[in-house]
């Protein structure tokens, strides 16, 4: 996680240093997703989570009530963290992430899927949108291109990539036609059904971050969001029976050296 010392408010960072705080969020917040809450990690965001931990402020409402719901949800956890309190997490993470016991799939198919499906057309163009940047998931069948890890690294990636404008702009546009198309329903159901308020506080910080990063994209951009109803398009049934042949760079944890926390 960045250090204090880089904090920038979110309504007026320089392009450099909002590359950098962005970039550096994005990988913490698909670390937390990526694997369960183990004693280390429970331990660093004690240590860090009760201060602004994160490198770009929130100013929304939406973002200061989700880390105040990911502060109460450490509040929760006994000190001694005990095999029963690991355990609890663990379930939890499970019951999200691997067996969809809340059914609030971590991939972007099933909430764009008009049969609400795993593997199928908006897994694709999200494959797309890798290909065309030379960087592909490091396994798609253990977990799928669309999966929430894989698109907050890719998003990562995009704005950590000095190429100027064109690099936000493509963010901006990955961003509209897929995480922030579904991220909202993924939080609100691992909110309403998840055991933990760890796990909840997190969905919602995820989705208020995509939300206010967005704005400030589109702010540096000069470029207004587009309307919810210039997004909508018909969801195609097509797909595709495998990943593209080729040479890409793998969109793993190992190619990013910020993907490990920082404190």
């Amino acid at each position: 996680m960045t250090a204090i010392a880089r904090q920038i408010p979110i309504a007026a960072p320089t392009i450099a240093s909002f590359r950098r705080a962005a970039a550096e969020d994005l990988l913490t917040l698909a670390l937390l997703h990526d694997r369960e809450l183990d004693r280390g990690l429970v331990l660093s965001l004690w240590e860090h989570c009760y201060e602004d931990f994160l490198g770009l402020r929130l100013q929304g409402r939406r973002g200061s009530e989700a880390l105040a719901l990911l502060r109460e949800g450490l509040t929760d956890l006994p000190t001694d963290l005990g095999s029963e309190t690991l355990d609890r997490l663990a379930a939890d993470y499970a019951d999200i992430y691997l067996t969809y016991g809340l059914r609030a799939s971590p991939c972007e198919s099933v909430w764009l899927d008009q049969d609400n499906l795993r593997l199928q057309a908006p897994m694709f163009r999200v494959r797309d949108w890798y290909r065309r940047h030379g960087v592909t998931v490091e396994d798609w069948r253990k977990r799928s291109d669309d999966h929430l890890v894989h698109q907050l690294r890719f998003l990562s990636h995009l704005i950590g990539t000095e190429g100027g404008r064109v690099d936000l702009t493509e963010a901006a546009g990955f961003m509209d036609e897929h995480l922030l198309q579904w991220i909202d329903r993924f939080a609100e159901r691992v909110v309403s059904r998840c055991a933990t308020r760890v796990y909840a506080g997190l969905a919602l910080l995820t989705a208020a971050y995509l939300d206010e990063l967005r704005d400030l994209i589109a702010d540096l951009l000069g470029t207004p969001r587009p309307l919810p109803e210039a997004l909508a398009t018909p969801i195609a049934q097509e797909t595709s029976p495998g990943p593209a042949p080729g040479r890409h760079r793998e969109l793993g944890a190992s190619h990013f050296p910020q993907a490990v926390p920082g404190w």
